[in-house]
């Protein structure tokens, strides 16, 4: 049962240390670059609810061990009877679906793809990404900075419509820098240091679901035009949380984003 703070002393005292965390956090992408397998002779986690009643208590931590949540999401196997009542689908873009809030200190969501659906090129607002295949395939295409970073403000800024700042810009190409895979119980890690990225599923036929953990979590990102690396801000929100789907009205004010 979780504790609620009953005197402002409490409350403040939790708001400096979640703020600890998240510029810690903030700082290890800096650095951290990705594992590719489960560390050896580490335990990992037997099904979704470990999987979250073990974020939890890394997270507990001013010291968050970012390698061993790594390590966490590529060790659970995925069990569509765990996960599927997260699964909301929309017909016309992907939707972003909370399964745990993690106390303000991460957000583990499930992400649902239709055919051919796919976000716009987006950053990550300084957080860590892990992105694992719960069923079928996703295909990530990462690319370099652009030189200008300028953030420009529009409203109604949409992450899952590619190249939603089309407006006229003088700027480069994007430049792709990778391309992958992603295939069932795979994890993917991006900041970033490492780049920008789009995801899309590229079957006609296939749907796909994947589970994002990103940490610290955020309400807003960047997202990018192709041809010519204007970038601009978007607000980021939920199709459905904790298996509930959002009232549709409220969805309609602000964006789904990717990751």
């Amino acid at each position: 049962m979780e504790v609620i703070p009953t005197n402002v002393e409490e409350i403040n005292n939790n708001e400096e240390n979640n703020k600890i965390v998240e510029d810690r956090l903030r700082a290890l992408t800096q650095t951290y670059v990705g594992i590719e397998k489960p560390l050896k002779g580490v335990a990992g986690c037997e099904s979704l609810q470990d999987l979250i009643t073990k974020l939890h208590c890394i997270f507990e931590s001013n010291l968050v061990n970012i390698e061993y949540v790594h390590h966490l999401m590529l060790s659970y196997k995925s069990n569509p009877r765990e996960w599927k009542k997260f699964a909301k689908f929309d017909r016309f873009r992907y939707t972003r679906n909370l399964v745990d809030a993690g106390n303000g200190k991460f957000n583990l969501m499930i992400l649902c793809w239709g055919e051919a659906h796919a976000s716009a090129i987006h950053d990550h607002a300084d957080s860590h990404c892990f992105m694992k295949m719960l069923k079928g395939e996703l295909t990530e295409v990462r690319y370099a900075w652009p030189s200008d970073t300028t953030t420009f403000i529009k409203n109604n800024a949409d992450i899952g419509k590619l190249d939603e700042c089309e407006e006229e810009y003088d700027g480069d190409e994007l430049r792709e820098i990778g391309r992958s895979t992603l295939e069932t119980n795979g994890v993917a890690y991006i900041n970033d240091k490492l780049g920008l990225h789009r995801v899309e599923n590229s079957s006609h036929t296939e749907p796909a679901v994947s589970l994002h953990l990103y940490c610290p979590p955020f309400n807003e990102c960047s997202i990018f035009n192709k041809k010519t690396g204007k970038r601009t801000k978007c607000q980021v929100t939920f199709w459905s949380k904790f298996g509930e789907k959002r009232n549709k009205d409220a969805f309609m004010d602000t964006v789904p984003e990717d990751k």
